[in-house]
């Protein structure tokens, strides 16, 4: 169960995977989580696939989270960006299989951003988030 309330006003319609806005729980604390791409323990990108890549970075995400304390209910926001938007899109069954494998149903306010490339080579996505932990 989320801690974090969903905001979704009716007239921006319903949203789909997502949420137009979270609201924190009172007395939280904010956690920052860098962004994520997908690497193993030994930092080396994971695969060749865009979905397997999405999934590792997306876990790790999540293993930050829970390192502070969190579950993946506590994420407010995420922000995804990728090298090939197409990529995204052809692969769309397969990331909704590992997000919702890694979060369940719990859609935070998200972002996806194109952009030309990744600092890591060979990383497509990288994923960066904002949670806040309740005692």
């Amino acid at each position: 169960m989320s801690r974090m309330m969903p905001i979704n006003p009716a007239s921006l319609g319903a949203p789909r995977g997502y949420s137009n806005g979270m609201l924190a729980p009172e007395g939280g604390r904010l956690l920052f989580v860098a962004g994520q791409v997908g690497w193993d323990g030994e930092q080396k990108i994971v695969g060749d696939g865009f979905a397997e890549q999405f999934a590792q970075a997306l876990a790790n995400v999540v293993t930050v989270v829970r390192q502070a304390g969190g579950e993946p209910s506590d994420l407010g926001n995420l922000t995804i960006f990728v090298t090939d938007h197409r990529e995204y899109v052809a692969s769309l069954r397969e990331v909704g299989a590992a997000y919702r494998r890694i979060m369940g149903r719990h859609y935070p306010a998200m972002a996806l951003v194109e952009i030309k490339a990744l600092l890591e080579p060979g990383a497509k996505v990288e994923i960066q988030g904002q949670a806040v932990i309740t005692p």
